[in-house]
């Protein structure tokens, strides 16, 4: 387990950089865990990425279509693509736990089954 500190908070991170408890996330977490991911700046559009992230996880238990993410913070179609570059490291900023491995062969073009 790693353990990073940011602006007084200790973020408890596994081996890969993906937050040990999903509860501790907040606006304080995502922008330890952007400037670990080397994300510039967590911009609104980038957050409200990030936010539907963590809704639809709740909801629904897996990661979602990535146009469907687009589409629902009303940006273009490869909104994801354009704002992260690599949509794995928007999943971590959102504090959600290691995806399987088909979900990460998915966000890496590799024809993984979602």
């Amino acid at each position: 387990m790693v353990v990073v500190e940011y602006a007084g908070l200790k973020i408890n991170l596994d081996d890969e950089g993906y937050l040990v408890n999903q509860d501790d996330w907040n606006e304080k977490v995502a922008c330890a865990m952007a400037e670990r991911e080397e994300v510039e700046e967590l911009t609104e559009e980038r957050m409200k990425i990030i936010k539907f992230l963590r809704e639809y996880y709740k909801q629904y238990n897996h990661f979602p279509v990535l146009s469907g993410v687009c589409r629902n913070v009303h940006r273009e179609k490869e909104c994801m693509q354009h704002s992260f570059m690599d949509p794995l490291k928007a999943w971590k900023i959102a504090g959600l736990p290691k995806p399987s491995e088909q979900v990460i062969g998915y966000l890496h073009g590799e024809g993984g089954v979602v």
